[in-house]
């Protein structure tokens, strides 16, 4: 008999047996514990155990690489960027810039020219996106809620540079409603979209009361709530 760690191995009848062994308190002597198999058994369980772990392996992998090369990636990428979207933060009053200059060309959904300059002395709320950057999709949603309740009221951009047909096709897979704007390739802008997400929520006065890069939450009573207020000035 040999023993190694904590498991015996056992020469009986010609066969070579493994079995589960622990020290005795007194003596050193081996005292078989468990259920006794044979070599072959043995081995076919410790595969069996491998066989398993090589699995689960396999398994992660596949969903890790799905999520950055398959539809389903897409999506998790959006729920993810809607679980960490926020409220943005509001800028302190004496720490607002202003848009002065509301002279901004820019195109309807229908691709008609107007300008910026029939918004001034309305509260305003401005969204620079893409079709193709995941995290507009997530800020997307919870925009098309805000501008159901306050379509009447503030005047929405939600802004595009790309060319109809894709962000008319995205619009429909994804049901929104809201009025599209497309700017104008090398025109000048009062305030900045070059890397969107980007939104802006301006008052009557044209003061830049929210400035906020990157993914928010604006279905929420906090900026209702601010927008509330500043239609009532």
């Amino acid at each position: 008999m040999e023993r190694a760690g904590s498991r015996a191995t056992v020469v009986k009848n010609g066969k070579i047996w493994v079995q589960p062994a622990r020290l005795c308190p007194s003596g050193g002597n081996v005292k078989f514990v468990g259920k006794r198999r044979s070599l072959n058994q043995f081995i076919g369980i410790n595969n069996m155990k491998m066989r398993k772990k090589t699995v689960v392996n396999i398994a992660i992998m596949a969903l890790i690489l799905s999520f950055f090369v398959t539809p389903l990636g897409d999506y998790s990428k959006v729920l993810l960027n809607k679980l960490f979207s926020f409220s943005p933060h509001v800028t302190e009053e004496i720490n607002r810039e202003r848009v002065t200059d509301y002279n901004w060309k820019l195109k309807d959904a229908d691709w008609r020219f107007f300008n910026f300059r029939r918004s001034k002395g309305k509260v305003v709320f401005i969204n620079f996106w893409r079709s193709w950057i995941i995290p507009c999709h997530a800020e997307l949603v919870s925009i098309q809620k805000l501008y159901d309740d306050y379509k009447d009221k503030v005047d929405f951009y939600i802004i595009t540079n790309e060319e109809r047909e894709p962000v008319e096709t995205f619009m429909e897979e994804q049901g929104f409603t809201f009025p599209v704007t497309y700017s104008i390739e090398g025109d000048p802008m009062p305030v900045d979209g070059s890397k969107p997400p980007r939104s802006y929520l301006l008052d009557k006065d044209g003061s830049i009361v929210i400035d906020k890069e990157g993914v928010a939450d604006w279905n929420n009573g906090k900026v209702k709530s601010l927008i509330d207020k500043l239609l009532a000035k």
